[in-house]
Parts: C-alpha cells; sequence; structure tokens
C-alpha cells in the first residue's frame, strides 16, 4: 500500500563537538537528547509546526517518553546522522530516530520519543492529536 501523504521523514548532520566529549573520549549519553531535540525540530519545522506554530496552534506537546538505545560511541569531530522519521500521529506524536555515523553508515544508536498534545488555555492532554496536526503533516487519523 502506497502512503498518501509526503514522506514524514527528515536527516541531520550533527559533528560532536569538544564539549560533548567525556573522560572516555566519546559523546557523553546525555548529549545524544539534544540529537534528537535538534532532528525533531528540523523535522517538524519541514512541516512548519515547530515550537513557535504548536503554540500559536494552542496546544503543547511535552515529551512524555524517550527511549534511547546506544549500540557504538560517536566521537569528537566525526559526523554522524540524525534521523528522525514520524511514525504515529493519531493519539500521540511517536518519532523514531536512527543515529549513524557519516562515513561508514554504521548504527550508533536508535531511540524514539512519545509527545502529547496539550491545550495549553485549559492544560488539559488530548487523547487524540487535534487535527492541526494532521492538516499540518498532510495525513489522516
Amino acid at each position: 500500500m502506497k502512503p498518501t501523504h509526503a514522506p514524514l521523514v527528515h536527516e541531520i548532520e550533527v559533528t560532536p563537538a569538544f564539549f560533548d566529549i567525556d573522560v572516555m573520549e566519546i559523546v557523553w549519553h546525555g548529549h545524544y537528547v539534544k540529537y534528537l531535540e535538534m532532528a525533531r525540530c528540523a523535522l517538524l519545522a519541514k512541516f512548519n509546526y515547530d515550537y513557535p506554530q504548536m503554540r500559536a496552534s494552542g496546544y503543547a506537546w511535552p515529551i512524555v517518553d524517550m527511549r534511547l538505545k546506544y549500540v557504538r560511541p560517536a566521537t569528537y569531530g566525526k559526523p554522524i546522522i540524525v534521523r528522525a522519521e514520524i511514525v504515529e500521529w493519531e493519539n500521540r506524536l511517536r518519532i523514531n530516530y536512527l543515529l549513524r555515523d557519516k562515513e561508514t553508515g554504521a548504527k550508533l544508536t536508535s531511540a524514539h520519543t512519545l509527545q502529547v498534545a496539550v491545550d495549553m488555555t485549559t492544560r488539559e492532554m488530548c487523547f487524540v492529536c487535534p487535527p492541526v496536526l494532521w492538516e499540518r503533516l498532510g495525513v489522516r487519523p
């Protein structure tokens, strides 16, 4: 079955900086969260629904769950590709991530985040994603 929408995926390149490295001379595990955020923002911006547009639409989208599986370490100065793909959008926003070495293509880390819509007026969580998300992504529930 062919998708009826544009691919919900985006890739960015990140080169770990010196300040991202720990005493073991690899990227400190906490910085991977920053890399995921960078890819997520770029992906959502592609659909004109980054954080400022979310707020303007009346919804906050807090992350309620995040999972990471470290396979190989990223290292100083060696570019990595961070792929972010939206795989769920009906009741929550799930984004899967794959971090790989740019030169070799070797898998470094896989991850996912879950976000839920929260009505900014009432501060109540929505149990179905608001139609504005579907409109921006060009998908149907």
